[in-house]
């Protein structure tokens, strides 16, 4: 619990990373902290802890139910706007949506600021459209990740790509695979 208390990720479980665990760059991408980066893999599970009229806040939690993230979403805030708190309670980003923008585009910002010095990235979607397979609908989304010093966003610096159907998530940097 006092790893979980400290917004750092939990070891893996048997003490020691698999044999095909990602392991991180010597120079890894630090967006948000070092101690969110980790060289093994940290299964995670979101789990709502309030659904009223006004809010939709949710927590992010290992496989042991221990607390990693709590998110805090007013649900008619205008713009929409949600917070990224570690376990403790402290916040971590916020995520405002972008009014009037075709790829549903969220701009992230460090701590609870929406200044342009703390821009860290922004987010969006990288197609409107919707996959169908045979008789089974799946949902797949893709998004775009742009960090706060690419500015010509020709290329994304990651691509997410979401599964609703069996609620899974994949991070890429360029073709690799570097969370899951």
């Amino acid at each position: 619990m006092a790893a979980a208390m400290g917004g750092k990720l939990p070891g893996p479980a048997s003490g020691t990373a698999p044999a095909n665990a990602y392991t991180t760059e010597s120079n890894p991408i630090v967006v948000i902290g070092e101690q969110y980066i980790a060289p093994y893999p940290v299964d995670l599970k979101i789990q709502h802890t309030v659904f009223t009229v006004a809010e939709n806040n949710f927590d992010i939690t290992d496989v042991n139910d221990n607390p990693i993230f709590k998110v805090k979403n007013k649900l008619f805030s205008f713009p929409d706007r949600r917070v990224l708190l570690d376990a403790a309670g402290n916040p971590l980003v916020s995520l405002k949506q972008k009014i009037l923008s075709v790829h549903r585009r969220w701009r992230v910002f460090r701590g609870e600021s929406d200044k342009s010095s703390d821009f860290l990235f922004s987010v969006r979607k990288s197609s409107l459209v919707h996959l169908k397979m045979r008789t089974k609908t799946t949902t797949t989304t893709t998004l775009d990740v742009f960090l706060a010093s690419n500015t010509s966003e020709s290329l994304p610096d990651f691509k997410i790509t979401e599964g609703w159907r069996d609620s899974s998530c994949t991070i890429f940097a360029g073709h690799a695979i570097i969370a899951q």
